[in-house]
């Protein structure tokens, strides 16, 4: 007798916003694991191409406030926000899965990984925009994708052990700035 074919992820971006709560609530793997099947890698494009719109919005209205262009700061959220989120989701991905033997999938990871990158993204665009504020919400901010990616890391990849996680997570950073800075260079 065969097993029936798993049914495809069908968490919808309403669905999503309150799971992103509860990740942002009740930080731990465990609290990951309980959402990382419930969407695959198309539930967590829409998502963040959401937040870069949010974002792209925020920074467009309030640029001139800041002597920028509307137009610049829009479409370059448009365009960094969701290639960031794919090289990284990618890095942590092939770094956990061939250095360490993680058994995560990339629509884990993905889904896992926006779970938290949105709202923080949007929360770090809004706070962003007021001048003293914004670079130190920009280091705390940072920080807490820092600690919400090593939960996450933990939980998508089945990276139990610690230094494991921290070495993908680490390594993972690395990779996106290097691959970021280049991909970036040849879009913007």
């Amino acid at each position: 007798m065969s097993q029936p074919a798993p049914s495809a992820p069908t968490d919808t971006v309403a669905q999503m916003i309150p799971q992103s709560m509860a990740v942002l609530t009740r930080p731990s793997p465990s609290t990951f694991e309980l959402y990382e099947r419930r969407g695959g890698m198309a539930q967590a494009a829409i998502y963040v191409v959401l937040a870069a719109l949010v974002s792209g919005l925020i920074a467009g209205i309030f640029a001139p406030l800041h002597d920028l262009n509307l137009f610049g700061q829009f479409f370059s959220r448009l365009i960094a926000i969701p290639v960031q989120f794919a090289i990284f989701v990618a890095a942590v991905y092939l770094i956990g899965k061939h250095l360490f033997k993680g058994t995560g999938t990339p629509s884990e990871v993905a889904y896992t990984f926006a779970l938290f990158f949105v709202p923080l993204s949007i929360v770090g665009t809004l706070i962003g925009i007021i001048p003293i504020l914004g670079w130190i919400a920009g280091l705390v901010i940072s920080v807490a994708m820092v600690f919400f990616g090593f939960l996450a890391v933990q939980s998508s990849m089945n990276l139990r052990d610690q230094t494991q996680a921290a070495v993908t997570l680490v390594l993972s950073g690395l990779a996106y700035w290097i691959v970021g800075a280049i991909v970036l260079g040849i879009l913007l």
